[in-house]
């Protein structure tokens, strides 16, 4: 027989199912990536609609059933109703959300790539850190992870993109967004994360088309 459990975790995809609900998959820490039903989220008025969306992040209590779970309610955190609201943060959030789905795992407890998602998304909102380079070190650290990368560059760089490529791969994902980088040094990191990008992921990501409109490439 299933069990309600709790469970804290993001958002990171919701689609129609059928007239009134939607589908969920959630990234939770406790259990890694998880598909969840809301029944009758899409009504108007439902308790769920709320928690239905794309970037929510809080507790979400569920009914475990055989295949999938079930929403029963949640206590929101973070709505990031910013990120929504804004043209190219929501492309970039749109593209971690993606990375977020491709990594993610089911019964694999998600700690680590929790935190680096939300904070990548609170990055986002940060004007003194540029969105490209948000998602560079977003990129690089979910690769570490996930046992992807490579401890240094492969090609030749400044000592300056290379000590940033070193501070990504140490440092906790809750630590991360502390610094900035000229646009010289940030091409030269940008330009090694894209190498490790095509060496370890062969996924292509919606999200990137836009990204790439909007960063002239």
């Amino acid at each position: 027989m299933g069990e309600s459990v709790s469970l804290t975790g993001m958002v990171i995809r919701a689609t129609a199912s059928g007239e009134a609900d939607r589908r969920l998959v959630i990234l939770t820490r406790e259990r890694g990536k998880i598909t969840a039903f809301a029944r009758g989220a899409k009504r108007p008025g439902s308790s769920l609609m709320g928690a239905s969306r794309p970037f929510v992040f809080g507790t979400f209590r569920l009914y475990e059933g055989r295949e999938a779970y079930s929403l029963q309610g949640a206590e929101i955190s973070n709505y990031f109703q910013e990120i929504s609201a804004d043209m190219e943060a929501a492309c970039y959030g749109s593209y971690f959300l993606e990375m977020a789905d491709y990594y993610g795992r089911e019964n694999l407890e998600a700690t680590a790539f929790l935190t680096l998602l939300y904070q990548s998304l609170r990055a986002l909102l940060k004007p003194a850190i540029p969105n490209c380079l948000v998602r560079r070190i977003f990129e690089l650290k979910a690769m570490v992870l996930n046992g992807e990368y490579t401890e240094h560059p492969d090609r030749k760089v400044s000592d300056s993109a290379n000590y940033a490529w070193e501070f990504v791969v140490a440092t906790p994902p809750q630590s991360l967004y502390q610094f900035t980088l000229t646009e010289e040094v940030l091409a030269e990191f940008s330009a090694c994360v894209e190498d490790n990008l095509r060496r370890y992921i062969d996924r292509h990501f919606h999200s990137l088309d836009i990204l790439k409109a909007m960063e002239g490439g």
